[in-house]
């Protein structure tokens, strides 16, 4: 069951008929608006008419028998309200909620038993920031003592590989788990110590970057380049002292910071050359002080002026985020985690990810993105990247399309509703990494309702892979065989297998274990792969029942 008529319903209940036998029972407002025509014209699908998620609607709909009951909407309290409503009337369905806050949701799934908690905006966002950053999602994923990440097989030592993810060095084709896995160039290691201090170093470079460019652009550029004028020709008077009259560096030095404060002597019996330089180093003394106290006092003021009049200081090498909506608060956040300088632009006084914003202290620019005006102001000509994930295609589409005006070569990651239209509009309009929220979410919930033990997703471009925990029923296919049968090209891999017998989690996995009955696999997988795996793992009765058309089995997962 799935109650909720926007797009993230839509890709859900496209995924779940895809994976089951049984019909979908979708609870909306209207079959004629929204997402109501395309949900309703989908195969499998049995459509309740309902205002409100109340107890009636639940009863209408059958929710006594139902498995899973997937909420939606994206109201979160609201969501709070149906789940329990759906607790009292059923206790045993799957409950799957979808959280904006997720504090909050984690506090709440507390209070429900075999709850699924997610937030379409964090599992997305991963792969926006990856298109920003023209670099691998920041995609980690955590098992007992133990951490895996996504890398370059270049950038890993051959220790730490625990398999092959994509081979993406074929344009416009990726290849999910090859055949020949010394061909991915997208792998899965293991994290270790470095991999941390590695992390931590490069934010502390990056944040010393961000530093020098606030600095830089604090201060006026014509006082500044005088003031280096000045203390240029102060170095020019050291060499010459040491040069002309045949003094030590360090007497040099000396005669030049006294004569430039002022304390310089007349001395006629001194050469031309002495006198001359003597001279011009007393005179720089002198101009030195009110060109360095103008420079100060300028930055001082008119920092003060912009925080006043809300304009922001010049910045080069930031991502410029167009809209503070859900995705783009968990976008923002992110960028921020890598040390990445952010300029937001919204026309939203009151959006979700304002306040986080200016916490963080990341400039913003109200106006309308498809304006030139408003992009100049949040320095496009100077970014490297654009990232449009604001609620509305149309406003994405735009901003998007101005800014690629503004700047031929600028890199643009664009959110789009619709998957197939985000495919599109990356081929024919040159747009350089387009995605859809819902269709790299859909999967991960999809997952979450059939009771799939899902520990992380993982975006390659535009397809999603799964890790898994599968347990092993006894009497099942997968009881005796060994554990490397499992593996399957473009659909599924075992990284790590915990045995029953000592409750130990061995990564990778070793090929040769016989697997039995109440062992734990890790898998990594696409979704049609990790439902094979799901099955073959099932006590034979339960395989049965599941591969009976229309017969509901007693459990549909672990």
């Amino acid at each position: 069951m799935v109650c909720g008529d926007n797009p993230l319903a839509y890709r859900l209940i496209e995924e779940l008929v895809a994976q089951i036998e049984d019909e979908v029972t979708v609870i909306m407002p209207s079959v004629a608006r929204n997402y109501g025509p395309r949900i309703a014209a989908l195969p499998k699908v049995r459509v309740i008419e309902a205002s409100e998620l109340h107890e009636g609607a639940f009863r209408a709909a059958g929710v006594e028998q139902a498995n899973a009951v997937a909420l939606v909407n994206q109201d979160d309290v609201g969501n709070i309200h149906a789940a329990l409503r759906v607790q009292e009337l059923n206790s045993d369905a799957r409950l799957v909620i979808r959280f904006f806050n997720m504090n909050l949701g984690q506090r709440i799934q507390a209070l429900f038993p075999g709850c699924a908690v997610l937030s379409d905006a964090e599992t997305a966002a991963p792969s926006f920031v990856a298109g920003a950053l023209s670099e691998l999602a920041p995609s980690y994923v955590r098992l007992p003592d133990r951490t895996l990440y996504v890398a370059r097989r270049c950038d890993v030592a051959s220790d730490r590989l625990i398999c092959a993810l994509a081979d993406t060095s074929s344009a416009g084709h990726t290849e999910l788990l090859p055949t020949d896995q010394d061909r991915a160039d997208l792998v899965l290691a293991e994290g270790h110590a470095t991999f941390g201090d590695a992390t931590t170093h490069r934010r502390r470079r990056d944040l010393l970057r961000i530093l020098w460019w606030r600095i830089s652009a604090s201060f006026n550029r014509k006082l500044g380049i005088t003031a280096l004028g000045l203390f240029v020709l102060l170095g020019l008077g050291t060499a010459l002292f040491a040069s002309v009259a045949r003094l030590s560096w360090y007497d040099a030095l000396y005669l030049v910071l006294l004569d430039a404060a002022g304390a310089a002597q007349p001395d006629t019996g001194l050469s031309i050359a002495n006198k001359i330089v003597q001279t011009m180093v007393t005179i720089v003394g002198i101009s030195i002080i009110p060109v360095v106290t103008a420079t100060v006092v300028d930055a001082v003021v008119g920092s003060r002026l912009d925080t006043a009049l809300g304009r922001i200081r010049p910045i080069a090498g930031h991502v410029v985020v167009v809209g503070l909506g859900n995705v783009g608060a968990r976008v923002l956040s992110q960028l921020d985690d890598l040390g990445v300088p952010v300029v937001c632009v919204d026309s939203d006084e009151h959006a979700p990810g304002v306040p986080l914003a200016r916490q963080i202290g990341a400039p913003i620019v109200f106006g309308d993105a498809s304006r030139e005006d408003t992009l100049r102001a949040a320095y496009l000509g100077t970014c490297r990247a654009l990232v449009a994930v604001t609620g509305n295609d149309v406003t994405n589409l735009e901003a998007a399309l101005q800014g690629r005006a503004m700047s031929e070569h600028l890199r643009v990651v664009l959110r789009l509703f619709d998957s197939d239209l985000a495919e599109r509009v990356e081929r024919n309009f040159g747009i350089t990494i387009s995605r859809s929220v819902p269709g790299l979410a859909a999967p991960a919930f999809a997952a979450a309702m059939l009771r799939r033990e899902v520990l992380g997703t993982i975006s390659v471009g535009r397809r999603i892979l799964l890790i898994a925990e599968v347990p092993i029923q006894p009497g099942s296919e997968l009881d005796g065989e060994v554990g490397e049968s499992v593996n399957a090209p473009h659909q599924a891999q075992v990284i790590a297998i915990q045995r029953h017998a000592t409750d130990t989690l061995e990564l990778p996995a070793p090929p040769n274990h016989r697997l039995t009955g109440g062992d734990r696999l890790i898998v990594l997988a696409t979704r049609a792969g990790l439902g094979r795996v799901l099955i073959r793992s099932l006590a034979t009765e339960l395989w049965r029942q599941l591969d009976e058309p229309g017969t509901a089995p007693a459990t549909t997962g672990p």
